[in-house]
């Protein structure tokens, strides 16, 4: 019987291995910055690994256009383009933790 109890304080150590790796990969995450752009670079948006905007920068030539479906469409693209980036990263690094295991609420 005591297999059995050092084959689960095994397991439980690992478990909290990966839960600390989790816990770093996470912070590396909230740190690290992907920019998501459109229009040529016009517009641009920095989003965090854990998918929090943290900048947006406009040109001034989207203003001078005067056009804002335009612009609208560009801060979306650009959006759309830092998230995309940011969740790729997350997942391939959270991949690397869990073995490619799909765990629900990493992120």
């Amino acid at each position: 019987m005591s297999g059995t109890f050092g084959e689960m304080g095994s397991l439980l150590k690992q478990a909290q291995e990966m839960q600390r790796e989790l816990d770093r990969v996470r912070t590396e995450l909230r740190e690290k910055l992907f920019e998501g752009s459109a229009g040529g670079g016009v517009v641009k948006i920095w989003v965090t690994g854990d998918r929090q905007i943290s900048k947006v920068e406009i040109s001034p030539e989207v203003f001078a256009a005067g056009n804002k479906q335009v612009l609208e469409e560009m801060l979306l693209a650009a959006l759309r383009d830092g998230i995309g980036r940011a969740t790729r990263h997350a997942e391939e690094s959270l991949a690397k933790v869990t073995g490619g295991m799909k765990l629900p609420g990493l992120f």
